[in-house]
């Protein structure tokens, strides 16, 4: 009885609270994992905040009429990187928070220092914190990159208080910190990258740059999975989310935008890293490409968008005769799952026997992904040029999905995809039923499914051994 009574009185306010580590979502009970960020494991007791109620005070600036308010202090300043710029809508916003993140040797401080030189003026200098590097070692690949500027001041720190010491020395316009995740503040608990001392650094800094109208662009490690290290609360925090890709042992470099306040999130940007540093793509296409003077088979173009812009892309296989039971089946570039699925619909649709008893090997050009299904209709003739020994013709390009039945299905962007494919020469095209308006240079043949697709494989010999239509017939 007393146990119930005790219950009874016991006030919500009393009662404790429960709230996410990563994300900051509250609950009233506790929970393995969380209702907001889906992690496990991030859910602890913190004790409900006593009620209060706060009184009104000193406004820093009366309300105006939106009208009034001055649009000209959020103008973008361009970073001098043509690519970059592309993908924060512009440039830099005075007072915006960037959040790069990337996978280790991926290039985002050769990419940062040389943004930072750029960006470095008279009326516009710029701070580059690095809490990875000495000093001397940012120094030497300056000298590589050519990023030297008498406005680009250099630190390396990896104190909190260090770092808003050096603003108000500076007073730069722009603040480069790489990364966030080696700096701490010695007034919180725990080590460096921890989720505190991430959130306790990016607060410090976004309240700094919103104050001094101040750009910051932080960098940010990933985690195995490719997720941004640290609270999922730091993503919220900041105006802009970039994700740095690339494979280490090709040359192209993509920056795609995750979330952006000043500008689109479908754009992406195109570098190449070399020796002498990394240099924007504007017209990125010719690393995806293999220029020969014939058609070799198995090999066949189409074109792919990464975000709003179109890439011309190559996709290449071969086929052996397998000495095993179960044959290879090996990609680059390429998701399995539909390679595998391209076989199926080859060999049941399309009448090509055999096929899937090879060893398929596929491969994209330039280290360029394809994951969009628009390069089904690519990867189909690329399989059965590899099969049949015979070369597609010269200046193709495929683009449409392929579904299970055979049927060639229209994508998104068509239009753009064959403007892009007539500027850079090619002068034919299979795509789905009814393209739009097509470039008048081209001459493009609309396919409903594979069968019709696959004529275009040149018949060899005078009898037409190995062509689509004597195979068919044999089956």
């Amino acid at each position: 009885m007393r146990l119930m009574a005790a219950r009874m009185r016991t006030t919500p306010k009393d009662r404790p609270a429960y709230r996410c580590t990563e994300c900051g979502w509250t609950t009233a009970k506790w929970l393995g994992r969380c209702g907001e960020c889906q992690a496990w494991g991030t859910v602890e007791e913190y004790g409900a905040p006593a009620v209060r109620t706060t009184a009104p005070g000193r406004v820093t600036a009366p309300a105006r009429p939106i009208a009034q308010v001055d649009g000209r202090t959020a103008t973008a300043r361009s970073t001098g990187v043509a690519e970059l710029d592309r993908v924060l809508g512009g440039g830099l916003v005075p007072g915006a928070v960037v959040l790069l993140a990337g996978e280790p040797g991926v290039g985002k401080s050769t990419l940062l220092l040389d943004v930072a030189a750029k960006a470095s003026s008279e009326r516009a200098r710029t701070l580059y914190v690095t809490g990875e590097e000495s000093a001397g070692q940012v120094r030497l690949r300056a000298d590589r990159i050519g990023a030297l500027s008498d406005y680009l001041y250099l630190a390396a720190e990896t104190d909190l208080a260090a770092i808003l010491g050096h603003l108000d020395d500076v007073k730069p316009a722009l603040l480069v910190l790489d990364s966030v995740q080696t700096v701490a503040s010695p007034e919180i608990d725990g080590a460096p990258g921890g989720m505190a001392q991430v959130r306790e650094v990016a607060g410090a800094l976004i309240r700094a740059s919103k104050d001094r109208g101040m750009s910051t662009i932080l960098v940010g490690h990933v985690t195995k999975d490719g997720a941004i290290a640290g609270p999922r609360l730091l993503e919220h925090l900041v105006d802009v989310v970039l994700h740095f890709e690339g494979d280490r042992h090709a040359r192209l470099r993509l920056i795609r935008g995750v979330k952006n306040r000043y500008g689109a999130t479908d754009e992406v940007g195109c570098f190449e890293l070399h020796d002498e540093g990394i240099t924007g793509l504007a017209d990125p296409s010719g690393l995806f490409l293999t220029r020969r003077d014939e058609p070799v088979p198995g090999t066949c173009l189409t074109v792919t968008l990464e975000g709003r812009r179109p890439l011309v892309a190559e996709v290449q296989a071969l086929t052996v005769a397998s000495q095993i039971p179960s044959p290879r089946r090996t990609t680059s570039g390429l998701e399995t799952s539909r390679v595998s699925m391209m076989l199926a619909v080859l060999e049941q649709r399309g009448r090509i026997h055999q096929i899937g008893k090879c060893d398929i090997y596929s491969a994209t050009v330039g280290g360029v992904k394809l994951s969009e299904p628009s390069a089904d209709l690519a990867v189909a003739l690329a399989l059965a040029s590899a099969a049949s020994d015979m070369p597609l013709p010269k200046n193709l390009v495929a683009i449409g999905e392929v579904g299970l039945a055979g049927e060639v299905r229209t994508v998104t962007g068509v239009q753009r995809r064959l403007a892009e494919a007539a500027r850079l020469g090619f002068t034919h095209a299979l795509v789905p039923p009814d393209p739009g308006k097509v470039p008048r240079e081209m001459t493009v043949t609309e396919v409903t499914d594979v069968g019709e697709a696959l004529r275009v494989l040149p018949r060899k010999g005078s009898g037409g051994a190995g062509s689509y239509e004597a195979r068919r017939a044999e089956g």
